[in-house]
């Protein structure tokens, strides 16, 4: 036999919101975390002004962190390289996944331009060593090698090396390292806040109708259908 469910009214629903007490100052620090988080360093500063929230880092790193990310993007892995070193020379020594990463995509970078005597080389020399350590860098590279097997590289099983996305995933990479090293997450909070919402909300209705957010960019309350 079904159960109805509890039906909550809006005026019930806005009472309890009222209720719940959150402190500006607790909204402020994570909006602060976000923008420092994802690099907002001219958002970061004015709302340091307009708030007074203090950032947890120098905000002066964050540029430096933007630069890395930019270069990355960009294709320019011998700038990132040596830029993650000015800022911290311990993040690549102490992490030998994201350099390896980095020296991939250099190699990505030199089959994209066509340097293809430079890229077997540069495979041969500089990653290949370290295949011979680590198996699961091995096939990484024999998956980058075989760019050069595919005259058309649309024909080949690994063609999505050489899109962007996989420049910007080497990127957010090096991002979460940086972070990681100035004891910084590597994640905002305020997305995993608003995960947890839609997961609670989802958790919700299935014991009762109420007024929900469907729409989290106005957060405007939706009545039930009843």
């Amino acid at each position: 036999m079904a159960t109805s469910k509890k039906v909550v009214t809006r005026d019930e629903w806005e009472g309890k919101l009222r209720d719940a007490k959150i402190r500006k100052e607790d909204m402020n620090r994570l909006v602060m975390n976000f923008l420092v988080t994802e690099g907002l360093v001219d958002a970061a500063h004015r709302f340091r002004l307009e708030s007074g929230t203090q950032p947890e880092i120098d905000l002066a790193t964050i540029t430096d962190r933007m630069e890395v990310k930019k270069a990355v993007q960009s294709g320019n892995i011998q700038e990132a390289v040596e830029r993650i070193n000015d800022l911290n020379p311990t993040i690549l020594d102490t992490n030998p996944e994201l350099y390896f990463h980095l020296q991939q995509q250099k190699l990505i970078e030199l089959i994209r331009v066509g340097k293809i005597p430079e890229a077997l080389e540069f495979a041969q020399e500089e990653l290949a060593p370290r295949g011979e350590e680590n198996e699961a860098f091995l096939e990484e590279i024999e998956k980058t090698v075989a760019l050069l097997v595919f005259e058309d590289v649309k024909n080949c099983p690994y063609g999505e090396l050489l899109d962007v996305s996989q420049r910007l995933k080497t990127a957010s990479e090096v991002n979460a390292a940086i972070l990681t090293s100035q004891s910084h997450e590597k994640d905002p909070k305020l997305p995993s806040l608003l995960k947890m919402l839609i997961w609670t909300q989802n958790q919700l209705s299935e014991k009762a109708a109420y007024p929900r957010i469907n729409n989290l960019s106005t957060a405007d309350l939706e009545d039930p259908a009843i």
